[in-house]
């Protein structure tokens, strides 16, 4: 199961392409050209062959092709085959059947099946230009980072978040509408949305933790390359809990009782001030015992580049997943050329498919030989091969 690569990948009508497709034959990629040529559309097609939004975040009706004077999207295809270590590649794609849908589809060999079935194939770990400024936006966004990290080595993270969200927005519901009402909520309601919000909070703060915990193990392993040692930590007081060893019911049963002691101060801040939600992951840069924060932009980016790197890298050996795909989105531009040739090395000796982007083909020059180069311009895409 381990083996996992995209062999084809096929475009209909997705952003700036009417209809593209690329043969990599398991290759790694990187692609090439000028802003705006399309070349992060590709990537975020990838993203989506997985469970949830994509790279960008985006809305279904965003991503479909329009053209000048349309209002919507149209409706979007990608498809890819992809090589999972048996005798045939499996045939895996998803899109929107009509321009402006909500809800997309996503078929298996021709089954039309549940969008979480795509994690058993396809497992995208990615970074973006968004990322850069990751260390200096909000918690929220480096969670959502981690997050990512989570749900590639556990899938069933993703549900755990959703639940929690889920039973966290009616939970506020009743509290926001009790305390403008002046009316006491209906408390049976409450216990039941706090018992689902403590067992899948719990489960968040456990999965987190244990991903946390083998990241550092990993990159504690890696001190012989060029990327700077990073030391991690969780500051959610869930996940501390967990990464104490803290079992799992105890978790719950306190994260259940401090749930419903904040009712009331709930109520009146509009917000759940306690729970997985509000916690952070802070990056610290060994050598330099300094905060990420502090650290300049090629350092930061090199820190988060080892995280995915690390992550990459544990779950190549794991054989009851797939390997991650890696999607590198304008990162070679922030690296200087030792970090860029010892990237091209990492990439190589772990064996895993990458793509990645950058408008200088001189970015990519260690990568010559050992990946398929991609030209993207307004005429579609050319390998270098058929140039």
């Amino acid at each position: 199961m381990a083996s996992a690569a995209l062999l084809s990948l096929t475009l209909t009508d997705f952003r700036s392409y009417e209809r593209a497709r690329l043969e990599t034959g398991g290759r790694s990629v990187y692609l090439f050209g000028p802003n705006g040529a399309g070349k992060t559309n590709l990537l975020e097609a990838i993203s989506l062959l997985t469970p949830g939004k994509g790279l960008r975040g985006a809305s279904l009706a965003e991503v479909g092709r329009r053209l000048p004077g349309e209002a919507v999207g149209r409706a979007w295809a990608v498809a890819a085959e992809v090589e999972c270590g048996g005798d045939s590649p499996v045939r895996i794609g998803t899109g929107v059947e009509q321009g402006g849908a909500s809800r997309r589809t996503v078929r298996l060999d021709g089954e039309t099946v549940p969008p979480g079935r795509l994690a058993d194939h396809v497992r995208p770990i990615w970074l973006t230009p968004a990322q850069d400024r990751l260390f200096l936006e909000a918690a929220s966004e480096r969670r959502r980072f981690f997050d990512r990290l989570v749900f590639a080595g556990e899938p069933s993270h993703a549900a755990n978040a959703n639940a929690y969200d889920k039973a966290q927005r009616e939970r506020m519901r009743l509290l926001t509408e009790a305390a403008d009402g002046g009316v006491a909520p209906d408390a049976a309601w409450l216990d039941a949305l706090e018992a689902r919000l403590a067992e899948s909070g719990a489960l968040l703060a456990q999965a987190r933790a244990r991903t946390l915990g083998a990241l550092q193990a990993e990159i504690d392993g890696r001190g012989d390359r060029p990327f700077p040692q990073a030391r991690l930590t969780l500051t959610g007081e869930w996940e501390k809990l967990a990464l104490d060893g803290v079992p799992f019911a105890q978790i719950e049963e306190k994260l259940a009782a401090a749930l419903s002691a904040a009712r009331t101060r709930d109520g009146a801040a509009g917000r759940a001030l306690t729970g997985p939600h509000r916690g952070d992951l802070a990056i610290f840069h060994v050598e330099k015992d300094r905060p990420a924060a502090e650290c300049s932009t090629g350092e930061q980016k090199a820190l988060i580049l080892n995280l995915v790197l690390a992550q990459a890298a544990r779950l190549s050996r794991a054989e009851s997943a797939p390997n991650p795909v890696i999607l590198l989105d304008e990162v070679a531009a922030h690296l200087d050329l030792a970090r860029r040739a010892a990237l091209a090395d990492e990439l190589t000796a772990l064996k895993l498919q990458a793509f990645l982007t950058g408008t200088d083909e001189s970015l990519f020059d260690h990568l010559k030989g050992r990946a398929l180069g991609v030209r993207v311009c307004d005429a579609g895409l050319a390998t270098l091969e058929d140039e």
